[in-house]
């Protein structure tokens, strides 16, 4: 399943790495797309969406939808 989530706070490729490390701690397989610039996260996974905004909100970003 691929999902998007608007998330605040990211500024940098940092921010990107920090974000797809957490989401694939969970889902090995999982394929993030980060765009830092629209504040989006596109993963694919097999993880619920509550566990993707989880892991992201574990690395101090807020999901904000």
């Amino acid at each position: 399943m691929t999902m998007e989530l608007k998330v605040a706070g990211m500024t940098c490729g940092h921010c990107a790495k920090a974000v797809t490390a957490a989401i694939q701690a969970h889902d090995r397989a999982a394929q993030v797309e980060v765009l830092l610039a629209e504040g989006l996260v596109r993963a694919t996974t097999t993880l619920p969406r509550t566990e993707v905004a989880a892991a992201i909100a574990e690395e101090g970003y807020a999901v904000t939808a």
